[in-house]
């Protein structure tokens, strides 16, 4: 089994990304949040890696950090949600999002993404209630570098900071008409390279890159 890549990012397209390994190139499906931290190609990256096997392929799903491979292994685990579906979730919704949401019994954090109904979003809140009862509350993330050489980006911000900081340019950004998918790769990249930064700044530096 596959437990982690570390190689050069050939290519990044759509939900995927193509990782060259000494000149073998694997496959990697990916939250928008993962695709968002990895380094430009061709640049060298390390990334987690979850291996599904079924009857008919080889699937490997990776990750940024710990935190997301350990929620993508947690939904997974209740019916009806797949690897495709867990990954919707973890693109429009960080951990820290859902542990408070599991928490607080809010759906809007589950039906925001793609191929989850409010029927599905009523078992996921019921099966992960006693789950994640017994996980401690995010508090930080790691400074996890998606660079092999540690030049990429990094996470260093607090959860609780950078995930209200996210969701409130996310909101800003849908409201000036851009798609929440399109946006959160940028700005999770850009609350992580500039840490301390205001939501004016990140907004508008967010701006500045989707009018390319």
């Amino acid at each position: 089994m596959i437990g982690q890549l570390t190689g050069l990012v050939s290519h990044i397209d759509g939900d995927h990304c193509l990782i060259d390994v000494n000149g073998v190139g694997y496959v990697v499906s990916a939250s928008s949040h993962t695709l968002g931290l990895l380094p430009r190609p061709p640049e060298v990256a390390r990334v987690l890696v979850e291996t599904v096997v079924r009857e008919d392929a080889i699937q490997l799903f990776g990750f940024a950090e710990a935190d997301e491979q350990a929620w993508f292994r947690l939904l997974t685990t209740v019916q009806g949600v797949g690897a495709r579906v867990a990954l919707a979730i973890l693109s429009v919704s960080r951990p820290s999002l859902l542990w408070q949401a599991v928490h607080a019994e809010d759906r809007t954090a589950f039906t925001q993404a793609a191929g989850v109904g409010p029927k599905l979003a009523v078992r996921l809140l019921t099966e992960l209630r006693s789950k994640v009862a017994k996980m401690p509350a995010p508090a930080s993330m790691s400074g996890t570098s998606m660079n092999a050489g540690g030049g990429g980006a990094a996470i260093s911000t607090s959860l609780h900071g950078s995930a209200g900081l996210e969701q409130d340019a996310l909101m800003a950004l849908e409201g000036l008409g851009f798609r929440r998918a399109e946006s959160w790769p940028i700005i999770s990249r850009l609350i992580g390279d500039h840490v301390g930064e205001g939501l004016d700044v990140i907004i508008r530096l967010a701006l500045k890159e989707l009018a390319r």
